[in-house]
């Protein structure tokens, strides 16, 4: 029990992190096409590049664990944002299944800003 308490948060923040980075770094191949997504819900076209380095930034700063109350708790707000401006869509059972997927991640995020990144996190060093 003691490696799962250990370990546990250092497993979870990599998980989490990396669904940020790897999504963060995939738009940089396309943030024209972005912007248009963005725009397509309601949002600013010029808020591509902001949300871009978002998803970079709190990837890796969840994975090294710096500053992860508080960056846990911003994602989980995008999170929950992104979902319903994005994902909502009750006649469409994918869309649901997406928007059901933010807010599982968002709530996963109040976990780390309620508990802390664990043991093995730069917040600790």
């Amino acid at each position: 029990m003691q490696s799962l308490t250990t370990y546990g948060p250092l497993v979870g923040r990599v998980l989490i992190g990396l669904l940020f980075l790897l999504a963060g770094l995939g738009k940089l191949g396309d943030v024209a096409g972005f912007s248009g997504y963005l725009a397509s819900g309601g949002l600013p076209a010029f808020l591509a590049w902001p949300a871009v380095i978002f998803e970079i930034a709190v990837g890796a700063l969840l994975i090294l664990g710096y500053q992860t109350r508080l960056v846990a708790l911003a994602t989980a707000a995008f999170c929950v944002v992104a979902g319903v401006l994005y994902h909502f869509a009750p006649a469409d059972q994918m869309q649901m299944a997406m928007f059901l997927k933010n807010l599982a991640i968002a709530g996963g995020l109040l976990m780390f800003a309620i508990h802390g990144p664990g043991k093995l996190a730069l917040d600790k060093a």
